[in-house]
């Protein structure tokens, strides 16, 4: 059996923030794939879980705490209340809101692709040991919720899409 090439290969591998991309864009498609079966995207499991950690939450609030765009996240809410799993209803504060919630049968699917979820990491991450596990888990959670790399994706996502596309840095 031929051996698999490496997801990055050569030099392009000295970069970090390159093996973290690649690494990101593998893991992405493998979940992708593992929730398919349940009819849910990441976005979707993105969803769920805030709102079965948060409890009700007004639909632009929780496409902001997200970083969801607007249209993407009515797309998304719309499949989710097709399937039963999240309701929306207006905002008894302000009727032009509206207030999102997961329905139990929201939280069963979630406990499934929660399930699902951590066999996937299991086997994605099985070449490094429990206690790699854990610094690894503590490391990128360290960086996801620093002041650094959400304020940088932040300013990066809000420019406008012209703004984008500027020559690159030296």
């Amino acid at each position: 059996m031929p051996e698999t090439p490496p997801l990055v290969a050569g030099s392009a591998a000295d970069h970090t923030v390159w093996l973290l991309l690649k690494l990101g864009q593998a893991v992405f498609r493998l979940c992708e794939d593992g929730l398919g079966g349940l009819g849910l995207r990441a976005r979707h499991y993105s969803v769920l879980q805030a709102l079965a950690d948060n409890g009700p939450t007004v639909q632009l609030a929780l496409g902001a705490r997200l970083r969801i765009d607007p249209a993407t996240m009515v797309s998304s809410l719309d499949h989710l209340e097709r399937a039963g799993y999240v309701a929306r209803s207006r905002d008894p504060l302000d009727r032009r809101r509206c207030v999102v919630a997961v329905t139990e049968d929201g939280r069963k699917v979630l406990g499934v692709a929660n399930g699902r979820l951590e066999g996937l990491g299991e086997r994605a991450l099985a070449e490094l040991t429990a206690a790699e596990r854990r610094v690894l888990h503590q490391l990128l959670t360290g960086l996801a919720s620093g002041a650094i790399l959400p304020a940088a994706f932040d300013a990066v996502r809000n420019r406008p899409p012209t703004e984008r596309t500027a020559t690159p840095q030296p």
